[in-house]
């Protein structure tokens, strides 16, 4: 059997949390920052958690994280 590839990209963009849930960036950061209010862009700075319905998928493109 070959051995598993991590996929870069998602490499790049998840982190394991101490409890093994997946920690991500929020998206909406980046531009067109004027129109969002203070709040909302404060709000974005903190990192979320996948959802646990996309979190098998997202694993198993990182087989080494666990």
């Amino acid at each position: 059997m070959s051995k598993l590839r991590t996929n870069k990209a998602a490499a790049k963009r998840f982190k394991l949390t101490g409890t093994g849930k997946l920690k991500r960036s929020k998206a909406y950061t980046s531009h067109i920052l004027t129109k969002k209010s203070p709040k909302r862009k404060r709000n974005l700075r903190h990192p979320g958690l996948v959802d646990k319905t996309n979190e098998k998928p997202m694993k198993k493109l990182l087989p080494y994280l666990q």
